[in-house]
């Protein structure tokens, strides 16, 4: 839908200042040069005159729709890079887009990702001061996400629990945040808080595979290690992919050692 607005305003402002450059154009065309013969230079300076303010003009749109052009052409490459793990030119491409426009938040969005995806993690903070000044009211939901994971990867575990409480309070149903703030927790041995967090997130998906991981090494965690073989058991009335069931069991076997 993006994509179909941006070409659509792109097309619009393209003929807009075609037709504008046109009119404009006929207009100084109509200036008489008859008359007196200083009249008639000074006329014809002024219309020379405005022939180059009508292309400078021209020239300046131009290129304000090709850094559109471009900067949204950067933008869809790096999406495209980062699909294929391609983490490296997705990084290059988005920086080209931000470069192009930066006041545009998806580009943005987009650098933030790739910068993730490098192991970036302070940069991705220090970039959040520009995305909440282009975000309408608060951060929007997946950059406070990825500022949350930013802050965990470098080990600022207390600080990573105010924001995915801020998370959960805007929308309980996104489950992202309970896992994350249940490791943090794992971090600082707060082992209740973790399974707390755990089974809030497991009451609204029961097949939420990263939690029943993260319970389940609560319990191994605290010494019961019962209760951890209890939780992977449990698994057993969900549906889960064959890759989860083949991790459930690697740690069913870790903990029965």
């Amino acid at each position: 839908m993006n994509e179909i607005r941006f070409v659509f305003w792109e097309v619009l402002k393209t003929f807009a200042l075609i037709l504008l450059a046109l009119l404009t154009a006929k207009a100084v065309s109509r200036l008489r040069l008859g008359g007196a013969s200083g009249r008639s230079e000074r006329l014809r300076f002024v219309r020379g005159l405005l022939y180059l303010v009508l292309l400078a003009l021209v020239a300046v749109g131009a290129l304000g729709i090709g850094n559109d052009v471009g900067a949204e052409l950067y933008f869809a490459a790096s999406g495209h890079d980062l699909d294929r793990s391609q983490v490296g030119q997705a990084y290059s491409n988005a920086l080209s887009a931000v470069r192009l426009r930066p006041s545009v938040l998806r580009y943005w969005q987009m650098l933030a990702a790739t910068k993730l995806r490098q192991g970036q993690f302070k940069s991705v903070l220090e970039d959040q001061r520009t995305l909440q000044v282009l975000s309408p009211g608060r951060l929007e939901e997946s950059d406070a996400m990825r500022c949350a994971i930013a802050r965990f990867l470098l080990g600022q575990y207390e600080q990573v629990i105010p924001l995915t409480q801020e998370l959960i309070q805007n929308n309980r149903f996104y489950s992202a945040p309970y896992v994350l703030q249940g490791n943090a927790f794992l971090a600082l041995k707060n082992y209740p808080e973790a399974e707390r967090s755990f089974l809030e997130v497991l009451q609204i998906f029961p097949a939420q595979e990263d939690a029943v991981e993260g319970l389940a090494h609560a319990h191994f965690l605290t010494g019961d290690t019962r209760q951890a073989l209890a939780v992977l058991d449990e698994t057993g009335r969900h549906p889960f992919p064959p890759e989860a069931r083949k991790r459930f069991a690697a740690l069913k076997a870790l903990y029965a050692q």
